[in-house]
C-alpha cells in the first residue's frame, strides 16, 4: 500500500471489517480510501493507493455505486471517471441503512407475509407460523421506527441519540403521569 501510516491503518481496518459487513476486503478498502481522500480519485489512483488491480477496483466501484455510497464525477479536460463519497457522514449512515433495508429486511418481510398467509397443515406449522408472526411484527415495528428516524433532521437525530437511556426515563415518567391523570399513556396508539 502506498499510503501514510494513519490512513493505511484506517484502510486496512475497513478492509478487514468488510467481511463482517457483507462486502469483500477490496471494496472496504476502496471505500475507506475514498472516504479520507482530500479530492475525488480515479480508478488508477485507488488501485495504486491500495495495491490492487484496476479490474478489482472497477468491480469494487460498481458495487459501491450500486449501494449509492460513492459519487461519480468528471473533471474538466480529463476523460477519466473520478469518485468520491458524500461529505455528510449522516447521509452515508442513512444510505447504508436504506440499502440494507432494501436488500435484507424487505425480502424477509415478503417471505414472512407469504408464510403468514399459508394455511398451516399441522401443529408444528401452526407453532412455526405463530413464531414467524412474532418476528414479522417486530421487523415491521423496527421498520416503521427507522422510517421515522430517517425523516428526522440531523440535529434532532443527534439529540435523540445523545439522550440514550434517558429516553427510558422520559417514557417511565409519561406512564406514571398517565396513571396519575387516569390515562395510560404507555399504551400503543
Amino acid at each position: 500500500m502506498n499510503l501514510p501510516p494513519l490512513i493505511q491503518s484506517f484502510v486496512l481496518h475497513f478492509g478487514e471489517m468488510g467481511s463482517h459487513w457483507g462486502i469483500n476486503r477490496t471494496v472496504g478498502q476502496i471505500y475507506a480510501v475514498l472516504y479520507v481522500a482530500e479530492k475525488p480519485l480515479n480508478a488508477d489512483d485507488i488501485g495504486e493507493a491500495i495495491g490492487c488491480s484496476r479490474s478489482n477496483v472497477s468491480m469494487g466501484l460498481k458495487e459501491l455505486q450500486a449501494w449509492r455510497l460513492v459519487r461519480l464525477q468528471h473533471l474538466p479536460g480529463d476523460r477519466r471517471e473520478y469518485f468520491s463519497t458524500p461529505d455528510d457522514v449522516w447521509a452515508i449512515f442513512k444510505t447504508l441503512a436504506e440499502e440494507r433495508q432494501k436488500r435484507e429486511v424487505e425480502p424477509t418481510l415478503t417471505m414472512l407475509r407469504g408464510a403468514l398467509l399459508a394455511s398451516p397443515g399441522n401443529e408444528a406449522e401452526r407453532h412455526a407460523q405463530a413464531r414467524m408472526n412474532e418476528m414479522y411484527q417486530l421487523i415491521e415495528l423496527v421498520t416503521k421506527w427507522f422510517a421515522d428516524i430517517r425523516d428526522m433532521d440531523v440535529e434532532t437525530l443527534q439529540k435523540l441519540m445523545k439522550l440514550g437511556a434517558q429516553v427510558q426515563k422520559v417514557l417511565q415518567f409519561t406512564q406514571s403521569l398517565g396513571r396519575l391523570t387516569g390515562r395510560d399513556s404507555g399504551k400503543e396508539e
